[in-house]
């Protein structure tokens, strides 16, 4: 596989040249942040519970072309949002929440501006919270891959990290990638209320082209493994793999979702348990404290939805360790039996997805080529993505475009045709240039 073209000349030259004209500074001047989405093929739902989980990115993302303003002030503007988001660094930013409950007790209407400039607004509380002080703000444009926002690629966390490198180029702040997922954390986590792990800013930071990232997150080690470049089909002909994305229409933010934040709760009450049974109970209340022969032990005292969540969390970290056996080893056809494997889990014991997802994932599953799918994200709104033989991704993306229309015609009539599936590559980090 060829390194990643994205983004295009032609892409990073039209955002510059927005910037600079919306400046009034020199094209030369304007620097660009490349954020990529992030897949997660092996690990799903076990990073707010400390586990071990794998990841890359994919060759499509934000990008965030900027200079700074020269004073305290941020002016931005969107490819997506109409309007403009303006503050100051130098106000002391409240979490999220608070705002909403101050809006609302002074009858104030949050208006569309205020609501897509929550991010950069919640790197600047991210960067205070730590004890960064920031003086200069940024100009910015700011813009994602078509299509992709709320598909459960982890456009959120993108955008996260896209603002916290801008800020920090901007304020001459040297900021270890180790100390951007704490931050972007802080903005999910503090600002905005959503109880996530530090899966997609792991990935979004630390992975490197060509290679699984994998993050044990508990202890915040990681490594990465590349795919050996030499690998063999039966018939002497050398595999390649491409990645398939493919959209449900469905799209909601996690956010206004409370399914996602329940699940986490289900997960650390199971650990409670388990671990009061075990005489650990001063232990953090997340399985990965649970040793696996004491879950094996106790598991019976859980009652049947905590054990699902629990049976999940065991098996998926067992999937993903036979999975890294895979990948190091080239054998891809194995690696995605792992996957759909996990995305069965998902369904079936960590109980997330929804009838389009379901019919989604299950279509992939008969499409040519495919190595093995599942929900990206958290499973409630979004895409499906799939690992697919190279030479097959174009006959696969035609047969999950026919098929999905038939079982789902009115979500699908929501999506262009060219978004509907789209057929990627893996990508790098993220990095300002």
């Amino acid at each position: 596989m060829e390194a990643s073209s994205w983004p295009s000349k032609a892409k990073v030259d039209e955002i510059r040249k927005t910037v600079a004209e919306l400046s009034a500074r020199s094209a030369d001047e304007v620097k660009i942040v490349i954020s990529p989405y992030r897949i997660c093929p092996l690990g799903a739902h076990i990073d707010h519970q400390g586990g071990t989980v794998t990841a890359m990115t994919i060759d499509k993302g934000i990008l965030l072309a900027f200079v700074p303003s020269g004073d305290s002030q941020v002016l931005l503007r969107s490819g997506q949002f109409k309007g403009e988001v303006r503050f100051s660094v130098d106000q002391i930013l409240l979490p999220r929440n608070e705002i909403i409950e101050s809006a609302q007790k002074s009858n104030v209407e949050l208006d569309e501006e205020c609501k897509w400039g929550t991010y950069a607004r919640g790197a600047v509380y991210a960067l205070q919270r730590r004890g960064n002080k920031l003086t200069q703000g940024i100009i910015g444009f700011i813009c994602g891959s078509e299509g992709l926002d709320s598909s459960g690629l982890s456009s959120s966390a993108a955008v996260g990290v896209a603002y916290l490198l801008a800020f920090e180029r901007a304020n001459n702040l040297a900021v270890p990638h180790i100390e951007n997922i704490e931050y972007d954390r802080l903005i999910e986590n503090e600002y905005l209320g959503l109880k996530n792990g530090i899966l997609d800013q792991s990935a979004i930071l630390l992975s490197s082209y060509g290679c699984l990232t994998c993050m044990n997150c508990k202890t915040k080690e990681h490594k990465l493994i590349r795919l050996p470049k030499y690998q063999f089909h039966d018939n002497g002909t050398q595999k390649a793999y491409k990645i398939l994305l493919a959209s449900s229409g469905l799209k909601q933010a996690l956010t206004s979702n409370s399914g996602y934040n329940s699940r986490v709760a289900e997960c650390r009450e199971s650990a409670r348990l388990l671990l009061h049974a075990s005489g650990n109970e001063v232990m953090e209340h997340v399985l990965s404290n649970v040793e696996p022969e004491s879950y094996e032990l106790h598991k019976c005292k859980l009652d049947p939805t905590l054990a699902k969540r629990a049976e999940h969390y065991f098996s998926e970290e067992v999937r993903v360790k036979k999975g890294l056996e895979a990948w190091a080893s080239g054998k891809l056809e194995e690696f995605g039996k792992l996957i759909s494997a996990s995305g069965l889990s998902s369904i079936q014991k960590y109980e997330c997805g929804c009838e389009p997802l379901i019919q989604l994932y299950e279509i992939i599953l008969r499409a040519p080529g495919v190595y093995g799918c599942r929900f990206s994200g958290a499973g409630f709104r979004g895409c499906c993505i799939a690992f697919v033989d190279a030479a097959r991704a174009e006959q696969a993306a035609s047969f999950v475009r026919t098929e999905y229309r038939k079982a789902q015609p009115e979500l699908i009539g929501q999506i262009s045709p060219e978004k509907a599936v789209i057929i990627c590559d893996a990508g790098d980090c993220a990095r300002v240039i």
